[in-house]
């Protein structure tokens, strides 16, 4: 059966958005939402060697990777929108805007459960990627190309050092008593406790995170900017076409992948045991890991795609299509699951659960959300966090369930 280039555009992007948020979670749940290096002995119910083993591989295949295939979908949706606005006739930029302060309330209330919450770094971005819609791709491609070097965390590292970008003790610092009470709040706090801990001084650690030499802030956007290119591309609606292009863009990201691992290793390796968060060597370790990141996830990527064009496994990747479809919703209920079984609020089990206990919830967390996405689309249009968002973008009510007699005219 022959897919049209649109229809097959929708699908493939959903189901790339959901297998993304796979991955997302499952590095949420073995990190058991700390978002952040605990006070030592913090978490010593989970170091066992079976435990670091599994950490060090979902370190290694999964932390940072599936993240940044998230946010280039959030680049690709952009230009989609601004796309589909322009072929109507009518500027998207304004109501983006809007749409992306509704986003940063929605990501706060996240953030409130979550202090690793993304939504609120992705509204505070998403202005920027307005005058970049009618930028020649040269210019996408240098901009995300200067930041992928590291320039911005360059300029941060002479700028900040390792100092706290917000004036509080910096996040490595784990002995500090501010960073021991937060842990402290998360794990025998009240909900409303750790409401406030998140809305504070969660916020501004995460703050430091997305600033300082860490530079997540500043790659998150050049992840964007590659989904505004990609967009230009058409590659989503044409796979076939661009499948060469797509293996040895592959077989060159495996190489670099590879290079850049030798080269983390060895700077890292150079400054002995301990590395000062405020030092070069430090500053510059982290700008090849993030080339390692980049360069697996566009391995993750090409090989999403080039396997999505044979029809076997084509049916077997749009398993997550009705999970990525309702991906705010999906992201949002992931950490209230997380942190109700983790935190002290709910069942209190930080550092007690091991981590293939945590890798075990996660891909139940993944299955139960699928299934249930699944039965969800079948009777509405959208997911719910996804339709009041909706409605918000357009200041009216949105058609919110499923006309099955409309839909059978249609079809039958």
């Amino acid at each position: 059966m022959t897919v049209k280039a649109s229809s097959q555009r929708i699908h493939n992007i959903d189901a790339l958005r959901g297998f993304a948020l796979a991955g997302v979670v499952i590095v949420h749940m073995i990190e058991q939402y700390i978002a952040g290096p605990p006070p030592p002995g913090f978490m010593e119910g989970v170091n066992s060697l079976p435990d670091n083993i599994l950490r060090g591989l979902i370190q290694i295949f999964f932390s940072g990777k599936f993240f940044a295939l998230f946010s280039i979908l959030f680049g690709l949706s952009f230009f989609i929108q601004m796309e589909s606005a322009q072929k109507k006739g009518t500027n998207f930029g304004g109501r983006f805007l809007w749409r992306a302060l509704l986003l940063f309330g929605i990501g706060y209330v996240h953030q409130l459960f979550y202090r690793g919450d993304i939504l609120t770094i992705y509204a505070v971005l998403a202005p920027f990627l307005i005058p970049f819609y009618r930028v020649p791709t040269k210019w996408i491609l240098i901009t995300a190309g200067f930041i992928i070097l590291g320039f911005p965390r360059i300029i941060s590292f002479y700028v900040f050092g390792g100092e706290s970008v917000t004036g509080i003790h910096p996040m490595m610092d784990t002995e500090n008593p501010q960073i021991q009470a937060y842990f402290n709040t998360i794990e025998n706090g009240t909900i409303w406790e750790v409401f406030r801990a998140n809305a504070g001084y969660g916020m501004l650690t995460k703050i430091d995170f997305q600033l300082s030499v860490f530079g997540r802030f500043y790659y998150t956007f050049a992840y964007f900017l590659i989904g505004l290119w990609l967009g230009r591309t058409g590659i989503f609606q044409h796979i076939e076409q661009y499948a060469k292009k797509i293996k040895d863009f592959m077989l060159w990201s495996i190489v670099v992948a590879l290079v850049s691992v030798v080269i983390t290793f060895a700077v890292f390796a150079s400054a002995g045991q301990q590395v000062d968060p405020g030092s070069f060597i430090f500053m510059l370790g982290m700008n090849f890991m993030d080339w390692v990141n980049i360069a697996m996830a566009s391995i993750i990527l090409c090989g999403f795609l080039l396997l999505y064009k044979k029809v076997k496994w084509e049916k077997r990747l749009l398993y997550f299509a009705p999970f990525g479809r309702m991906a705010l919703t999906n992201y949002f209920f992931q950490s209230v699951i997380g942190t109700f079984i983790l935190f002290g609020w709910g069942l209190g089990m930080l550092g007690q659960l091991r981590n293939l206990y945590m890798l075990l919830i996660a891909i139940a967390v993944i299955i139960l959300q699928t299934a249930f996405s699944k039965y969800w689309l079948k009777k509405f249009r959208y997911g719910p966090l996804e339709w009041l968002w909706r409605c918000g973008t357009h200041l009216k009510w949105q058609p919110f369930l499923i006309d099955k007699k409309r839909t059978e005219l249609a079809t039958g």
